[in-house]
């Protein structure tokens, strides 16, 4: 099989050659920039000192080039706009160095500076004239918004300065979009997993509008959870809004990348934590249910994509929920969550979503455990996870800054080695 054909088959729930795999297709499946390094240096794909581009700039996630992709195995390829979460475009590359010294390159806008702290300030389309809108602490490894709530009246509260985040896709955009869907197809055999945004509705990680110069609104996050009980009509009225908006992009969007998009990426909106949903079935129900049922409606009616929800944490108890709005893929799959074991997650859910991720620890296994231990754990997640299709492998979210390397050829080798599906049915005969 080729990999867009590998792709779907277990998008059917089908057992084709073997496992597909992803690394870098979405902004919940990539590699933190000096993690790339680090494994190009060790696959000796460039010289030393070469440096890596960071192509997500809020989680310093790296590019996964062609040449990667291809040593990997990998089988999917992302498809996204140019824009970051910064308000810049991914483009005119400089140079820039990590506090490890790890060599970078970041878009031209990409403009920091060092706080009475020494934490890194970022700005909104690189523009010091306004306030920062994040910050990576002192020898950290990523962006943290920075909250900048102006002071809440209630009176004077509108859910127009919520809702105004999110617009028409512009023609430039879609012009971008069917360039690069159509090199992608043309080039690679891979599946295109597309990020379609606007459709993660009270995702947090928008909420502070860190693209955004002067945010109005409820910007706050405890204050935005909060709203979602004692604001809900603010909370609705913004969610309106923004599905209309979403409603309206998608046809454009169909027209531009047509069914040369396998993946629909939707939503990013975290209902998890480690131990429990962050909401109760009801509150999913009520609130976010409607609005993912009708994106996901539309485009199971008109398009051949499967759509994609990226929720973290201890979610088990949505996702006949998650099923029933018409979601087709569920990720990170974050098994070292509670109620979150992968057989019986898939025994209950198998048939009806693909589990895209689980397949290694990223919270323990894959940063501290040992290299044999890595690939007992990847092979265990082939051999249940991959039973019957429905899985595609990848880490549970990104993988972050300082894994030891051997543990990444560790996982790679193994999926590699024991992906094929007569390798997952052996695997569970030994169990």
């Amino acid at each position: 099989m080729i990999s867009r054909e590998r792709v779907a088959a277990a998008l059917a729930h089908r057992e084709g050659d073997r496992v597909p795999l992803d690394l870098g297709g979405c902004g919940q499946t990539g590699m933190h920039a000096t993690t790339v390094y680090a494994l190009r240096q060790a696959l000796k794909l460039d010289p030393p000192g070469t440096p890596v581009r960071v192509i997500e700039p809020y989680q310093m996630l790296g590019e996964i080039a062609p040449d990667l992709q291809e040593r990997l195995g990998v089988d999917v390829v992302g498809l996204a706009t140019p824009g970051t979460l910064f308000g810049f475009n991914n483009e005119d590359w400089k140079p820039w160095t990590f506090w490890d010294g790890t060599p970078l390159r970041v878009p031209g806008k990409f403009n920091t500076d060092l706080d009475e702290n020494g934490d890194l300030l970022m700005y909104v389309d690189g523009d010091r004239s306004a306030p920062p809108c994040a910050k990576m602490p002192r020898g950290g490894f990523y962006f943290d918004s920075l909250i900048r709530q102006e002071p809440l009246d209630d009176a004077s509260l509108d859910p127009d300065d919520n809702a105004s985040d999110y617009s028409p896709i512009s023609d430039a955009d879609l012009a971008y979009l069917r360039a690069e869907s159509e090199r992608l197809y043309r080039e690679t055999d891979r599946a295109l997993v597309m990020v379609f945004g606007g459709a993660g509705f009270g995702d947090i990680a928008l909420v502070p509008g860190p693209w955004v110069k002067r945010p109005k609104g409820i910007r706050d996050v405890a204050e935005w959870y909060m709203s979602t009980v004692t604001r809900k009509d603010y909370i609705t009225a913004v969610f309106e809004q923004q599905c209309e908006v979403a409603l309206a992009n998608l046809p454009r969007v169909y027209e531009a990348v047509g069914d040369r998009v396998t993946v629909a990426w939707i939503s990013g909106t975290d209902f998890g934590s480690q131990n429990s949903c962050f909401i109760s079935p009801r509150s999913f129900r009520t609130l976010y249910k409607p609005f993912y049922t009708q994106v996901n409606a539309w485009i199971h009616a008109h398009t051949a994509w499967k759509t994609f929800i990226h929720t973290c944490g201890s979610i088990q108890p949505l996702i006949p929920d998650i099923i029933e709005a018409g979601f087709d893929i569920l990720n990170p799959v974050q098994t070292s969550a509670a109620n979150m074991a992968p057989a019986d997650l898939k025994a209950r859910f198998g048939d009806r979503i693909t589990f895209w991720g689980g397949g290694v620890d990223t919270q323990h296994t894959l940063p501290f455990g040992t290299p044999d231990e890595v690939r007992a754990q990847v092979r265990e997640r082939l051999a249940v996870f991959g039973k019957g299709g429905g899985f595609v492998f990848s880490p549970i979210h990104n993988v972050q800054a300082s894994v030891p390397v051997e543990n990444l050829l560790a996982m790679y080798e193994t999926v590699q080695e024991y992906g094929g599906y007569e390798c997952n049915r052996t695997e569970l005969g030994n169990r």
